[in-house]
């Protein structure tokens, strides 16, 4: 599958196909919308437009996007696109210095300042590389009167207004093309979109700004864009760096009391001709009316809730699962990027996105992706693994280029392109990235048991990776293989503390991970030899720097002893599955004193996603009402009224010392992944349901998710006595699912003890139902 980038159109085109995509007024097309109409526990229901470009109704797909508020007494359309980059190389990020060996004789003679003045400073005073903004349409609509109702519609991913005055407004962006809609009823003629640009230009220059809170748009240089408009169209065409531009077009038409129109966004560089492929794009929207755009809208979303729900008594975690959910299928396609920062919803206050928008490889990727797993999403996961496959020659450049060996490594901070960025360079340029990225292609692979893509895709970059560890370590005075200089994310955040001469726990724990695993990898292949290999190379490195009273300790020579936002040295636990609670009491002890001490030292310097993460961490020692009381705390106190996660608590509430509003993804989705652990586990070799759910919880239930060894299960807790589960084995093997209760039970007529399991050999495409009653 190719990666698609860019939508490459010329304005005469884009007009084309918008005009192909206006729509009669057919009563018709209500009567489609209200057959479908659904009700999901998620749908957001204000009694005013809001206010600010991160509180505003997200719509999305992938590709574009956009949230619906208001500003300054317009309603305000802010549209994105997945491909809008400012890709300008960072000038600093090469010569001889650039090496990691050079970066380590600055930490041992104590002249680490000369590093972060090479490398950490230049990305907080550069303006580029970035993503950068689209641009909003506007509607006049301070004499309509008041809002009545403005509803954002999961089941259909429909944005919808309600005046008063009995004027409504529904639109949404398709599913499926580069394209989106609006339709006013009840509304005056006069009242025609307005095309706002971002303020890329001044007569005054603009000062470096905080990257967190996003430095100014003047600052990137461009030359002032065109905007053109005609009775009926608006055509903006605006050039970036490096031969770049993008073209927004609007089209619209006025009938009846009806205002109806489309918009796109496309993208353009000078690396090639887009001509045919637009020609095609035209001829195929010209076939089409609303009714199909609609229709196959709707059909799509109606496949993505299909795949996964869940029905649980706790209607704060329920309706922002379904957020999360929503805004999943919002951001992620099989053909697309990764999910960054912000996906399609770039920041529309005149700055550039906080930290740039770009892909932060130290959590926020790898966090964004975790629920696409169980909630059976692997079509649109395949986007994230498939892109770091099209752009690994540029990292094997960037591994050989930096770390001076062969293998692969992945810069932890890069552009759409895979080129890095730098900044805080522990993280950014961090030795360890492409081995917590290969925990990716291995779930991609356990939880669909795709043998092509084992042999093609996760085999090689566990191999490729497994090399690259072998050839950047070295042996200590123990004997022991060590990585030269090693950190932890983010702590000490960007400081010479921030390196350890012993190796972390974090790269640690991903080294031992990624040799683990390929040497499964290579068993499932019959490569025994390689397999050997790797499990040779394991047992050449420590073991997990360890505290009989605290746990998992930072490294070696530093306990955790203070709050701290990253749970960096707790990967082990989760989400690497190295120490399980099925090891047995030792590893009960170490997980429980682990995280009895992390919420020991509090959450002071917490962020949302290190509340999210935690409810992981609780539902892996099985302790569901601390997994149900910490999302609560992530929903009620780090969450913007649309669910947008923003980092800092907004609540005054003093769970976090962090109160600003950075909006980002990972710990969104974080939550998401969160409570599906609390329903659902399947990392220990066997299946765990509802491991680890509140016991005020009488009733739950999951439908369609998907467990490792690629088996489709739903379930449901009917009583404290009585649990049933349905399970399709989508490739065969062996289904073992161990008793839910801590008692003797009966499954089907077949007793259990306590600790054992219920195991039977499936055949593919076989269906079973069980029933496990207490005994």
């Amino acid at each position: 599958m190719m990666l698609k980038l860019n939508s490459r159109c010329f304005l005469p085109i884009i007009c084309g196909l918008l005009t192909a995509c206006l729509w009669s007024c057919d009563p018709a097309n209500e009567k489609i919308e209200e057959q479908n109409a659904i009700k999901y526990p998620g749908d957001l229901s204000f009694s005013y437009i809001p206010q600010s470009w991160d509180e505003g109704l997200p719509l999305g797909n992938g590709e574009i996007g956009a949230l619906i508020w208001e500003k300054d007494g317009n309603l305000r359309f802010s549209l994105d696109h997945v491909g809008l980059w400012d890709l300008r190389p960072m000038d600093n990020l090469n010569g001889e210095e650039w090496t990691y060996q050079w970066v380590k004789q600055q930490w041992e003679e104590d002249e680490y300042h000369k590093v972060q003045e090479l490398f950490d400073h230049p990305y907080d005073r550069s303006p580029a590389p970035s993503k950068i903004p689209g641009a909003a349409l506007e509607f006049d609509l301070q004499d309509l009167g008041k809002v009545k109702n403005v509803r954002l519609e999961l089941a259909e991913a429909v944005g919808e207004i309600e005046w008063e005055s009995g004027m409504r407004l529904k639109t949404f962006v398709h599913a499926e093309k580069n394209t989106g809609f609006f339709q006013f009823q009840g509304i005056d003629e006069g009242v025609i979109p307005q095309l706002i640009v971002p303020n890329y230009v001044s007569e005054n220059s603009s000062a470096a700004e905080d990257p967190v809170t996003g430095q100014d748009l003047r600052r990137l240089g461009y030359d002032k864009g065109e905007v053109v408009r005609t009775d009926s169209t608006l055509t903006y065409v605006q050039r970036g760096w490096g031969g770049f531009s993008y073209q927004v077009a609007v089209k619209w038409r006025y009938e009846e009391g009806l205002l109806t129109g489309v918009w796109s966004i496309s993208t353009h560089d000078d690396k090639g001709d887009a001509k045919a492929d637009a020609q095609e794009g035209m001829e195929k929207a010209l076939k089409l009316d609303y009714d199909n755009n609609y229709a196959s809208h709707v059909d799509w979303w109606k496949d993505f809730w299909s795949r996964s729900s869940i029905s649980i008594p706790d209607q704060v975690l329920e309706k922002q699962w379904y957020l999360e959910q929503y805004k999943f299928g919002a951001a992620a396609r099989a053909d697309g990027p990764p999910i960054s920062l912000q996906a399609v919803w770039t920041a529309d206050n005149g700055k550039l996105p906080p930290w740039k928008g770009d892909y932060h490889h130290d959590l926020n990727t790898q966090l964004s992706y975790w629920p696409a797993y169980s909630a059976d999403h692997l079509d649109l996961e395949y986007g994230f693994t498939n892109w770091l496959w099209v752009y690994k020659d540029t990292f094997k450049d960037y591994t050989k280029n930096y770390f001076g060996v062969e293998g692969l490594n992945v810069p932890g901070v890069t552009t759409l392109t895979g080129d890095p960025m730098g900044g805080w360079i522990q993280y950014s340029f961090g030795p360890t990235v492409s081995g917590w990225l290969a925990q990716h292609f291995y779930w991609h692979w356990k939880y669909s048991m795709d043998e092509e893509y084992l042999k093609t895709r996760a085999y090689p970059w566990f191999k490729e990776v497994a090399i690259f560890f072998d050839q950047i370590a070295e042996k200590g005075p123990d004997g022991k293989r060590k990585l030269p200089i090693s950190s932890s994310p983010e702590f000490h955040d960007n400081s010479r503390e921030a390196w350890f001469g012993e190796t972390t726990n974090f790269d640690l724990s991903i080294i031992r991970f990624v040799y683990s695993k390929a040497a499964e990898l290579a068993l499932a292949l019959g490569e025994k030899e390689d397999a050997a290999h790797w499990e040779t190379l394991l047992n050449e490195w420590p073991e997990f720097a360890l505290d009989p009273a605290s746990g998992f300790m930072v490294a070696p020579e530093e306990a955790y002893e203070s709050s701290h936002r990253h749970f960096s040295h707790l990967m082990a636990i989760h989400p690497l599955s190295l120490v399980n609670w099925s090891d047995g009491p030792e590893a009960q002890e170490l997980m429980l004193n682990t995280i009895n001490n992390l919420k020991k030292q509090g959450s002071s310097a917490w962020v949302g996603y290190s509340f999210s993460w935690l409810a992981s961490l609780q539902a892996r020692i099985l302790h569901g009402d601390g997994a149900a009381e910490t999302l609560s705390i992530f929903a009620n106190n780090f969450c913007l009224p649309n669910s947008f996660h923003v980092n800092g608590d907004q609540s005054g509430q003093g769970y976090s010392n962090f109160t600003y509003r950075p909006f980002t993804l990972e710990g969104n989705f974080a939550f998401a992944a969160g409570l599906q652990e609390m329903l659902l586990q399947s990392h220990e070799g066997f299946i765990r349901l509802f491991p680890a759910i509140p016991q005020a919880w009488e009733e739950a239930s999951f439908d369609g998710f998907l467990a490792q060894g690629a088996f489709k299960i739903s379930a449901k807790k009917r009583s404290p006595t009585k649990y049933t589960a349905s399970v399709l084995a989508r490739e065969g093997g062996k289904l073992k699912i161990i008793n839910p209760f801590e008692a003797e039970v009966s499954v089907d007529g077949e007793l259990v003890a306590q600790g054992q399991y219920y195991e039977k050999m499936m055949e593919k495409g076989e269906k079973l139902n069980l029933e496990f009653i207490k005994q």
